[in-house]
């Protein structure tokens, strides 16, 4: 889904912010908002595979 919304940014980056024409006006969201929703999105996708720490036990050579 993340990729989706990447490449939806990306090519709404090459597309004009309005458009209109004999049917109507199209207008899309601001580009800072479309970025902010793949950042938010990503960190929710990035904090579901876990915590990123791993607790080992650590003892030098010779120690009991």
């Amino acid at each position: 889904m993340a990729d989706d919304l990447s490449d939806a940014i990306r090519d709404s980056a090459f597309q004009p912010r309005r458009a209109s024409g004999d049917s109507g006006s199209v207008e899309q969201h601001p580009l800072k908002d479309q970025i902010a929703a793949d950042k938010h999105l990503a960190s929710k996708q990035a904090a579901g595979k876990g915590l990123g720490i791993r607790r080992v036990k650590l003892s030098p050579p010779g120690a009991s």
